[in-house]
C-alpha cells in the first residue's frame, strides 16, 4: 500500500472524480480521493490522496489558490464559461486595456461574490447546477473572498489572458463574468488552468500518462508526497520511543511537550520523522484527532 499525495495535471473535458477512478484502477486501491473539485473544461493542479493521506485531507491548508485564465470579452453565458449557452454577445472593440486594467483593480483585494448556478454549492440539500440544468434559478448568498493578486499577462481583443490567485471558495467563472459587467461587454471565462492549490504546484503534477508510465516502472513511492510534508503548516510535535508507543496505541503521553497553539489548534506529533497523528488542543490539552499508519 502506498500513502500521501500525488499532484496530477487534469486534463480538460473530465471531472475530478473521473481522475479519482483512473487513479484507483491504476493503483488497485480504492482508497483514493480528491482535496477539490475542478470543472471539467479547466485544467490543471488536482491535489490527490492516496492511502493513509486520505485522513490528512482536513488538516491541509489549502487557503489560497492561483490560476492563468482566459477571459472573453464580448460573450455572455449561463455557466458563465465558454461551455455554456449563448445569453448575448456584444461588441468589444472599444474596451481599451486602461478600462480593462482599471476593473480588474476594482475586483482586487477583499469582494463580495455570488457562487453561480452551475456550482456544486447544495441549496434546500441539492447542487445548484442540477436545479440550473432544470432552468430553475434560486437566489443565491453573496460570498466574501480575497482576491489577493489579479494581473493581465496579455491583452488580444476579445481575450484577455489573466493571472489569479485568491481565497478558496473564489469562482474564476464569476470573476470573469463580474470583469464583462463592469465594463459593459458581458464576459465569460474560456480557459481555465490551476497552477497551486495551497502547498500543491503545478511543478509538482505528473500527466495521467506520466503515471502510467512511473506506476509501470516501480517509481510510484519516488513521485509521493508525504502526509508530514503537506501538513508543514501545523507544528510538529517530537516523540521519544516510548511516547510514540502510547500515541499508536491512541494515547495522549502525560509528558509530552504542548506546543504554543491557539485554543483548538492542530500541531502533527511526529517520531523519527514519519507522522503518527493530528492532535487538537482543546481545554488547554491536546486530544488526538487522527492516527496514521504509515507503511
Amino acid at each position: 500500500m502506498v500513502d500521501g499525495f500525488l499532484v496530477i495535471d487534469k486534463p480538460a473535458g473530465c471531472s475530478s472524480h473521473d481522475i479519482v477512478n483512473r487513479v484507483r484502477r491504476l493503483l488497485g486501491t480504492r482508497k483514493v480521493g480528491h482535496t477539490g473539485t475542478l470543472d471539467p473544461f479547466a485544467t490543471g493542479v488536482l491535489p490527490i490522496a492516496v492511502g493513509e493521506g486520505t485522513k490528512a485531507i482536513p488538516f491541509l491548508d489549502e487557503g489560497e489558490k492561483q490560476y492563468q485564465a482566459t477571459v472573453q470579452l464580448g460573450l455572455a453565458t449561463d455557466t458563465l464559461d465558454i461551455t455554456g449557452m449563448v445569453l448575448r454577445e456584444a461588441a468589444c472593440s472599444s474596451v481599451r486595456e486602461a478600462a480593462l486594467l482599471q476593473a480588474m483593480a476594482s475586483l482586487t483585494g477583499d469582494i463580495e461574490q455570488i457562487p453561480p448556478m452551475f456550482s456544486a454549492i447544495k441549496q434546500g440539500g441539492q447542487p445548484l447546477y442540477k436545479l440550473a440544468r432544470k432552468g430553475v434559478e434560486v437566489e443565491r448568498v453573496a460570498r466574501r473572498v480575497t482576491i489577493h493578486h489579479f494581473a493581465l499577462d496579455v491583452f488580444e481583443p476579445p481575450l484577455a489572458r489573466v493571472t489569479v490567485r485568491c481565497s478558496r471558495g473564489t469562482y474564476i467563472r464569476s470573476l470573469a463574468d463580474d470583469l464583462g459587467r463592469l465594463l459593459g461587454s458581458g464576459a465569460c471565462l474560456a480557459e481555465l488552468r490551476r497552477t497551486m492549490s495551497g502547498p500543491f504546484r503545478l511543478e509538482q503534477a505528473l500527466t495521467l500518462e506520466q503515471l502510467e508510465l512511473v506506476v509501470a516502472e516501480g517509481r510510484l513511492a519516488q513521485q509521493l508526497l508525504t502526509p508530514l510534508a503537506m501538513l508543514g503548516h501545523l507544528p510538529r510535535v517530537e516523540l521519544e520511543a516510548e511516547e510514540a508507543r502510547l500515541v499508536c496505541n491512541g494515547q495522549i503521553p502525560y509528558r509530552c511537550a504542548l506546543p504554543e497553539l491557539a485554543e483548538d489548534g492542530c500541531c502533527c506529533l511526529v517520531a523519527a520523522g514519519v507522522l503518527l497523528a493530528v492532535a487538537r488542543k482543546q481545554q488547554g490539552h491536546l486530544v488526538l484527532q487522527r492516527g496514521f499508519v504509515m507503511s
